[in-house]
């Protein structure tokens, strides 16, 4: 497994939201509060209460981005604002009061093959190699629609394609993915659609039919979902997972099959008070 990217991929993206609300003409330095709780660390543009707080003055230098955070790796996360002492004050722990000011996401650091996909959302493709999907899908119990919208996502139903990450084929398989499945050629659309779906059934017996995860391990690899304990922080991760929920929506409808509801609920009409 590789070890988690350095820090810096993200720094600039904080370091630009931490100097947003406070930034003013002709200021040099900064002051950041480095806090500590229930052995958790933040930043703030202020000491938190009940954090054990350390003042850090950093230079306020466009296109440098200190490192704040130590040997922590690369993660999402939330920025918050609320209101303390009659002051606004800017953090990434969710105290009482505080509402969200802004979500920040990174981009992929270099040597991870997460990536946004070659295909777009648009309309469904069922005239897409039917016949291979149909089998795919009864050999391996995946659900057609997911397969679907995975290769829909993947490549846009491209036997050729080949990513800049080195995907293959219309399920886009890394050649370590499509050699472990017993693939020679990778840009057969049989052999990529029947590999894929064999590699889809064992993510979803590895991540219990967790369709979130399974997307991202699908993306990302196994070992970013490990090591970030769910859906990696990477964009071209989350934009991947959020365009295959789209497509699988429109391929169950496609395909005859009731669209998803949220678990233990139900549906509430207009004016209507819920209980």
């Amino acid at each position: 497994m590789r070890s988690p990217p350095d820090i810096a991929a993200i720094a600039p993206i904080l370091w630009a939201a931490l100097l947003l609300p406070v930034a003013s003409a002709g200021a040099e330095v900064r002051t950041i509060h480095r806090c500590v709780q229930a052995g958790t660390v933040s930043l703030s543009t202020a000491p938190e209460p009940g954090s054990r707080c350390e003042a850090r003055q950093v230079e306020d230098v466009a296109g440098k981005a200190p490192n704040l955070w130590g040997s922590m790796g690369v993660f999402s996360g939330t920025l918050y604002q609320r209101e303390q002492d009659g002051v606004l004050v800017y953090g990434t722990r969710n105290l009482p009061g505080s509402t969200v000011y802004l979500r920040f996401t990174v981009d992929t650091p270099a040597g991870e093959p997460a990536h946004p996909g070659l295909g777009r959302v648009g309309k469904p493709r069922l005239e897409m190699f039917p016949r291979q999907f149909r089998a795919a899908a009864k050999a391996t119990g995946v659900d057609e629609a997911w397969l679907r919208a995975i290769a829909h996502a993947e490549s846009g139903y491209d036997p050729l394609a080949l990513s800049p990450k080195g995907a293959q084929g219309v399920m886009q398989l890394m050649p370590d993915v499509a050699r472990e499945y017993g693939v020679v050629d990778p840009f057969s659309a049989a052999d990529s659609i029947n590999a894929g779906a064999r590699h889809l059934r064992y993510l979803s017996r590895r991540y219990g039919d967790d369709r979130l995860r399974i997307a991202a391990a699908y993306n990302a690899g196994m070992g970013a979902v490990e090591r970030y304990g769910g859906m990696p922080p990477f964009r071209e991760t989350r934009e991947y997972v959020d365009k295959v929920q789209a497509l699988y929506q429109i391929y169950r409808k496609a395909l005859g099959t009731a669209p998803l509801t949220p678990a233990d609920s139900r549906p509430v009409q207009p004016g209507a008070a819920a209980s």
